[in-house]
């Protein structure tokens, strides 16, 4: 499992960043607080204070690289 801190400060960018995660299979959470969220539901990501940077948890096997480039407009 690898943690990077995201930053989903607008609605365009929830969109884009939940289009880009649900072409992998692998688990995404998204830990803001107490919360952790399915980083796949739009509505999930809309209950969050998306006003400061997220934790986002990336349960894979090894293909951290190729999530990592699709989420570098995310990344903080």
């Amino acid at each position: 499992m690898t943690t990077v801190q995201i930053s989903l400060n607008s609605i365009d960018k929830v969109k884009a960043f939940v289009n880009a995660i649900t072409q992998f299979e692998y688990d995404f959470d998204l830990i803001s607080g107490r919360y952790v969220i399915d980083a796949k539901s739009i509505m999930g990501i809309f209950s969050l204070d998306l006003s400061k940077p997220i934790d986002l948890a990336i349960h894979s096997e090894g293909n951290e690289a190729e999530i990592l480039e699709v989420l570098k407009p995310y990344l903080v």
